[in-house]
C-alpha cells in the first residue's frame, strides 16, 4: 500500500511525502517537492523491494567510504605481516583521500575507474594494479563479513597490464665471485645469509626475523611465521646452508631467541651495507638482495624442477610469478617431450 499526503511548506511550497507499506516490511518516507517524483519514489522503491534490493541500498547509504577504510585498517590488517601491512594501509588511504567523502551507495565502477586514471598519470602499472587489488580486498570484506554493500565495485574495473617482471640472476661466475667477497666481509653473518638465501629462496625480512625457536637441525627445516602472504612455509635445509646454521648454533647468544640480533636482542642485524659492499668488491652491478631469490628460482628451474615446485618452495600462491622462469626449464621441457615420443612412436 502506498500514499502520498500533500503538505504546505511555511515558504508557502507543496511538498509531497511518499509512504510505502508492504506487509512484512518495515513502513518507508520520503519527501519531495514534485508530485512526480514521489509517484516515481514510489514504484521504484516497491519494486525494489520486493526484488530484496531495497534494504540493501539502504544500508550502503549509511556507511561511508572513509568508515569502510577505516574498519578495515583496525579489524584487518593486524592480519598481515607488517610490512604488508604499511603498504595496504598507504593505498587504502589513498583512495579514502579520493573518495572518503561518498557514501557506499555512491561508489561505482566508473568513480573507481576516473580515480585509477589519476594514478596512472603518476603511478607504474604494476603500482596501479596493487591500488587496485588493496581497494578490491576491502570490497570484497564489506561484502562478504560486513554486508554493507551487495556488490564489491572494483572488480568491474580493469586493471592495468603490468610489463613483465624484472629476472636478474647470478651466473656462475658472479656467484662465485659474490661468495668470495662475502667471505671476505667484516660482517661475520654475511655469508652465511647469503647462502641460506640462494639455498632457500627466503625473503630477506623472512630471514631476518627467523627464531632459534623456527628451527629443526636434526630433520633439517625451518618454518616461516611470518610471510609476506601471511601464510606459514616450511623451508627444507640441507648442504652448505644447513652446515652453517649448525656451526652457528653453537656460539649462539643466549640473550636473543633471533639467529642474527643486532646489539638490541629484540631487533635483527641490519645486512644491506655489508651486501651492496660484498657487490662492489665482486665487480657485480644492477643487483639487489631480493635478486638472491631469483637467483634460487632460476637455479631450480634449469636444474629440473617444475613451475608448481618453484611456487611452493617460494610461498607463491599461483603459478604467475614464476612463469617468468619457464624459459630456463625449456631444455628439460623439451626432453620430456622428446622421451614421451619415442616411447610410444619408438626411435623413428
Amino acid at each position: 500500500m502506498a500514499t502520498i499526503t500533500e503538505r504546505t511548506a511555511t515558504d508557502g511550497t507543496k511538498r509531497y511525502r511518499a509512504e510505502v507499506r508492504l506487509k512484512g516490511y518495515p513502513r518507508q518516507t520520503a519527501s519531495f517537492k514534485r508530485l512526480t517524483d514521489a509517484k516515481k519514489w514510489i514504484q521504484d522503491t516497491e519494486s525494489a523491494i520486493r526484488e530484496g534490493r531495497h534494504f540493501k541500498t539502504v544500508e550502503a547509504k549509511k556507511h561511508s567510504f572513509a568508515e569502510m577504510v577505516d574498519r578495515y585498517i583496525k579489524a584487518e590488517l593486524p592480519k598481515y605481516n607488517e610490512k604488508e601491512q604499511r603498504e595496504r594501509k598507504s593505498k587504502l588511504l589513498w583512495w579514502r583521500d579520493k573518495l572518503g567523502v561518498y557514501s557506499l551507495a555512491d561508489i561505482t565502477p566508473p568513480l573507481i575507474v576516473e580515480c585509477r586514471d589519476t594514478l596512472a598519470e603518476t603511478r607504474a602499472p604494476a603500482t596501479v594494479v596493487r591500488y587496485l587489488a588493496a581497494l578490491s580486498h576491502a570490497f570484497k570484506i564489506t561484502v562478504n563479513e560486513w554486508q554493507w554493500v551487495q556488490e564489491n565495485p572494483a572488480k568491474k574495473v580493469t586493471r592495468p597490464t603490468e610489463p613483465d617482471g624484472r629476472v636478474r640472476w647470478l651466473d656462475d661466475d658472479e656467484r662465485q665471485r659474490l661468495l668470495a667477497a662475502c667471505q671476505e666481509s667484516s660482517n661475520n653473518w654475511l655469508y652465511m645469509c647469503v647462502i641460506l638465501a640462494l639455498s632457500s629462496g627466503m625473503r630477506l625480512s623472512e630471514l631476518m626475523n627467523l627464531r632459534w625457536s623456527d628451527l629443526d637441525l636434526k630433520e633439517g627445516f625451518l618454518i616461516l611465521h611470518k610471510t609476506k602472504n601471511g601464510t606459514k612455509r616450511r623451508v627444507p635445509l640441507s648442504g652448505l646452508g644447513l652446515s652453517l646454521l649448525k656451526e652457528h648454533s653453537k656460539v649462539r647468544r643466549l640473550d636473543s631467541n633471533l639467529l642474527f640480533p643486532s646489539k638490541d636482542p629484540l631487533k635483527p642485524i641490519n645486512i644491506r651495507s655489508a651486501f651492496q659492499y660484498a657487490l662492489e668488491r665482486a665487480g657485480i652491478e644492477n643487483f639487489h638482495w631480493h635478486d638472491l631469490r631469483h637467483s634460487t628460482a632460476s637455479y631450480l628451474a634449469m636444474n629440473n624442477a617444475s613451475m608448481a615446485e618453484i611456487a611452493e618452495i617460494l610461498g607463491h600462491k599461483t603459478l604467475s610469478m614464476v612463469k617468468r622462469y619457464s624459459h630456463l626449464s625449456d631444455g628439460h621441457v623439451s626432453n620430456v617431450v622428446a622421451s614421451m615420443n619415442a616411447k610410444i612412436f619408438g626411435g623413428v
